[in-house]
């Protein structure tokens, strides 16, 4: 049974560590994926850890998660029943907000070994897997997460939210191509949130040191980046895909959504943005102003 990667026990570290060290207004607050995570009594001394230095990250985190579940909550009071998570890893909505989450289908597609270790980790701390959250164990080297989805009881004849955070940089582009044409297929009314990391020539020089610096620890880690967009070069990709509608979500735009205004100063780093987009003429959910949920 293989423990989650960890680039997802970092994200679930900086979730909790915004919640510890950050003052309110908390823009996302998770502190249960430092209890499924368990990374003992030294997390905060990890050198990823340190407010100084990893601040700007921590924020871009918590940003992207708030994004997804201020739609997911959005689009769930429009009478969206299903929702898919690519790469679940630590995700904890499930348990976090079962008000909302209890009225949906949830699907957590992972690798094999880390979601057999999360399932193992939600029956010691007395969770569980409720009836209406489905596990999606899936190796992609080898089987069609679609496949394994629709036999998870995914209802591809009704509408969807999906959302693929901290994905598509470790994909080919013909993979993502075929990603976003597999979505692009779901039912009208479904809505696709998908992150995805800016070419170095799109930063700026203090940007770029530190996409380089995080290129450098993803490789090292034997998950190297393999794939980045322009904005209109990812939008050109879900228009051909088949989505009826396509849009572009900026750091700049997180940054004013959720950290204007902030007496700490914090703000997300820039270069990994959101491409949101939707199926069918009933969609309507690519709306920028989309009125932000309680995290």
């Amino acid at each position: 049974m293989a423990a989650p990667d960890s680039t997802a026990v970092r994200t679930a570290l900086w979730r909790a560590l915004h919640v510890e060290v950050d003052p309110p207004p908390h823009v996302f607050t998770d502190e249960l994926g430092l209890r499924l995570a368990d990374p003992g009594a030294g997390w905060r001394a990890r050198d990823d850890m340190d407010p100084a230095t990893a601040g700007r990250y921590r924020a871009g985190m918590v940003a992207r998660a708030r994004f997804v579940e201020d739609l997911v909550v959005a689009q769930a009071a429009r009478g969206v029943g299903q929702y898919v998570i690519l790469g679940a890893g630590l995700d904890t909505f499930a348990q976090r907000r079962p008000e909302i989450a209890s009225r949906l289908r949830v699907f957590e597609v992972d690798q094999p070994g880390p979601q057999a270790w999360k399932r193992a980790r939600l029956d010691e701390l007395g969770l569980g897997v409720p009836d209406w959250l489905h596990l999606v164990p899936v190796d992609f080297e080898t089987a069609s997460w679609w496949d394994r989805l629709a036999a998870a009881g995914f209802a591809p004849d009704e509408p969807a939210v999906v959302a693929s955070t901290g994905v598509s940089m470790y994909l080919t582009k013909e993979a993502n191509a075929a990603t976003l044409r597999r979505i692009a297929g779901f039912a009208p009314g479904s809505t696709l949130a998908m992150t995805f990391l800016l070419p170095a020539d799109l930063l700026d020089e203090r940007e770029r040191a530190g996409h380089r610096a995080t290129a450098g620890k993803a490789k090292a880690a034997g998950t190297p980046f393999v794939s980045t967009f322009s904005p209109a070069a990812l939008l050109a990709m879900a228009r051909e895909a088949g989505f009826r509608e396509a849009t572009h979500v900026s750091g700049a735009e997180l940054d004013e959504r959720y950290f204007a205004g902030r007496a700490d100063g914090l703000r997300l780093a820039r270069g990994e943005e959101f491409l949101v987009a939707t199926t069918g003429a009933t969609a309507g959910a690519a709306d920028r102003g989309t009125p932000a949920a309680s995290p």
